[in-house]
């Protein structure tokens, strides 16, 4: 074993990088210059990979900058620190995977790849709808795998991004921690996924926040024993009216949904818009929202039992998510800052790189019409960060803004832009942020991307949700 020695840390995660330690190599990481304690680091786990992109978060942004990165031929490795891919389309027990074929209509090679590999195994995985598609999570999660090992895509479950190593300004690794202990991933471009931008975070890059405003985060649930007349006939409403007072979580109202080609319901409602704010990245808030989730889960089936009278008096519960889904955290500050206004009125940017649709939608809070508008290019680079690309809900936006775009679709569509992005950068030997935005515009358009539906309208019926 080796001496111990307190180093600073980014000298730490520098070294680190440079050659990880073998097991049982001891080190001290200091948490600051001014922090008093330290944190021994006595195992280090070596990772087999050495990708030159690097997809942080295996939600639906993380698997479109992997197909997108990989498919363009970069070394790339997507991580995740769940057990399986599909963030918030898998752990939602059958909520649909919105704006994924807008109008019926094929938005890109990768959107169609994973729909691909879903029809595979037929009905039972997937059904297509206006926009969405309907899937049974399962499907969904060997289906992502498959497309991932179609383009070459390394990846890694249970792992999780912990803190970033940056020099001179960029951004040149991420550190992991892992059940060997932690690692430092080193990598030519990383694309931030997390939702929560964790990566920009840890690595000093700007971001926002809107504390009192958050959008409510919600724990999904799967109910069974119940028939969808029945559910046609109980009036949830009055439902839950009635039982407040005898179970007060409970919001003042949800819907159950049709899980696809089955015989289960889901529900996905305000969660915890009636109980409080609570930010997802506050380690104490997130656990609060997480415990109140499950306490409500089961005094919404209670009360549906107990007050639904002779329709839902025997409706089960199946399950729960495997986390709350967070619908607003952290947002990167970008060279562009996405507004309300942009979404509104169709935005259109010389710069394009991906376009959003849908509905402004803030959780069960407000529910607008809006155009189909551009992303540019300039809201997915940090404002200073070198290195680092970010794509889904934690681009550049306003707290109103996000929401206009937090769609899985289009979440898909920025992971898309960002991974191919940093493939290219990789390939020219630039930095993302000079990399020339007519070039990447004309890959995105060999990818079957049709960068010119800024300003659309929208048909309400084919567009909500």
């Amino acid at each position: 074993m080796t001496k111990e020695n307190t180093i600073g840390r980014r000298r730490f995660l520098t070294a680190a990088g440079a050659a990880v330690a073998g097991a049982g190599a001891v080190s001290t990481l200091t948490r600051s210059a001014s922090a008093q304690n330290v944190l021994t680091i006595r195992k280090q786990a070596d990772i087999p990979y050495k990708p030159d992109v690097l997809v942080v978060g295996g939600g639906p942004a993380g698997i479109g900058a992997a197909l997108g990165a990989a498919g363009k031929g970069a070394n790339t490795l997507l991580i995740e620190h769940h057990a399986f891919f599909g963030g918030v389309a898998a752990w939602c027990l059958g909520m649909p995977i919105n704006q994924m074929r807008p109008g019926s209509k094929s938005r890109s090679k990768v959107h169609e790849l994973v729909l691909e590999k879903l029809r595979a195994y037929g009905d039972q995985a997937v059904r297509v709808g206006q926009h969405q598609l309907w899937c049974n999570v399962d499907y969904l999660k060997v289906a992502v795998l498959d497309a991932l090992d179609q383009v070459g895509c390394k990846y890694l479950v249970h792992t999780r991004a912990i803190d970033a190593v940056v020099e001179g300004g960029r951004i040149t690794g991420v550190v992991v921690a892992t059940k060997r202990g932690p690692a430092v991933i080193r990598a030519k471009a990383v694309v931030d996924c997390t939702g929560d931008a964790d990566v920009a975070y840890y690595a000093g890059a700007e971001t926002m926040k809107e504390l009192g405003s958050l959008s409510p985060i919600t724990l999904c649930l799967n109910l069974t024993n119940v028939t969808r007349e029945q559910v046609r006939k109980a009036n949830i409403r009055d439902i839950a009216r009635k039982a407040k007072k005898k179970y007060p979580l409970i919001p003042n109202g949800w819907g159950l949904g049709k899980v696809s080609n089955g015989h289960s319901f889901y529900i996905n409602h305000a969660g915890t818009r009636d109980i409080g704010q609570f930010d997802a990245t506050d380690p104490v808030q997130r656990t609060q929202a997480e415990c109140q989730s499950r306490r409500q889960v089961l005094q919404m089936v209670q009360a549906m039992r107990e007050f639904g009278g002779e329709e839902l008096k025997d409706i089960e519960l199946i399950g729960t998510g495997t986390q709350v889904g967070v619908r607003e955290t952290r947002r990167v500050k970008g060279l562009y800052v996405l507004t309300e206004k942009d979404a509104l009125s169709g935005q259109k940017f010389d710069d394009v790189i991906a376009w959003r649709s849908g509905f402004l939608d803030i959780g069960f809070v407000r529910f607008s019409k809006m155009k189909i508008h551009d992303v540019p290019y300039s809201a997915i680079l940090p404002e200073k960060l070198d290195g680092l690309l970010m794509a889904g809900r934690c681009i550049s936006a306003t707290h109103v803004a996000a929401s206009a775009g937090k769609s899985m679709g289009n979440c898909v569509a920025t992971g898309h832009a960002a991974g191919l992005a940093a493939a290219m950068s990789v390939k020219k030997k630039c930095l993302p942020r000079e990399l020339k935005v007519g070039q990447l515009q004309d890959a995105l358009r060999a990818d079957g991307v049709d960068l010119t539906r800024g300003g659309e309208s929208q048909d309400r019926l084919d567009n909500k949700g």
